[in-house]
């Protein structure tokens, strides 16, 4: 299913991570791990499995929260001394940038992010996970604590045979843009998340990256 094709020393303020690149056969898709440390195979890693997001990840959208989240898992992963981030191609929970982008339209007329999708044709959700397990398989984990609040991520890696020992919530707070997103994850979707959400949420964007207690640089 995907091809290991090679791996090079990636440096972060987070410390120097290895960057591990596979290619999909049936996509063509390119998908990395970004590996710390050292593990056996009895280990339980620290994993978090994260999909593209360009507008979060790159352009520090505030629309939703998976720019914080990479960041975060990646300083947690640091801070335990042993992890992996699983990164990949699959935009817009499945559907691609471009119909993302429509997606966001729709979102700005109203609609909810699972609405949208539907309007679009697609479900809420069309991610697919099975490229996972060659790549932990390659990586030597058989074991995993899994960084998320979403169960149907855990549902899908435990399908594949992954022995998910412990899910880890991975909570980033709301700002005012993101907000109405992450109800929507939770009552639509069935993500674990334990804020309250209110309609003002008073929290900047600086506040939500590198607050004392939720940042990427905070010890969990």
């Amino acid at each position: 299913m995907v091809e290991f094709v090679t791996s090079s020393k990636l440096p972060t303020p987070w410390g120097v991570f290895r960057l591990h690149v596979f290619l999909e056969s049936e996509t063509q898709r390119e998908h990395i791990a970004l590996t710390y440390g050292q593990w056996s195979a009895q280990d339980a890693v620290l994993l978090r499995v994260h999909s593209e997001c360009l507008t979060g990840d790159a352009l520090f959208s505030m629309r939703c929260d998976c720019g914080p989240q990479l960041q975060l898992a990646m300083q947690r992963i640091a801070e335990q001394g042993q992890g992996v981030v699983l990164y990949l191609r699959q935009e817009g929970r499945g559907i691609g940038l471009l119909n993302k982008i429509r997606a966001y339209a729709l979102q700005d007329e109203g609609y909810d992010t699972v609405q949208a999708n539907e309007h679009l044709g697609f479900a809420a959700d069309m991610r697919n996970y099975e490229v996972c397990l060659p790549m932990l398989q390659h990586l030597g984990i058989e074991h995993v604590r899994l960084m998320t609040n979403n169960p149907r991520k855990v549902q899908a890696l435990s399908d594949l045979g992954v022995d998910v020992v412990e899910r880890v919530p991975h909570e980033i707070p709301a700002n005012p843009h993101n907000s109405h997103y992450l109800q929507t994850k939770a009552a639509r979707l069935g993500h674990l998340l334990g804020q309250d959400f209110p309609q003002h949420v008073a929290v900047s964007y600086d506040e939500v990256l590198f607050s004392e207690k939720d940042s990427p640089a905070a010890s969990k």
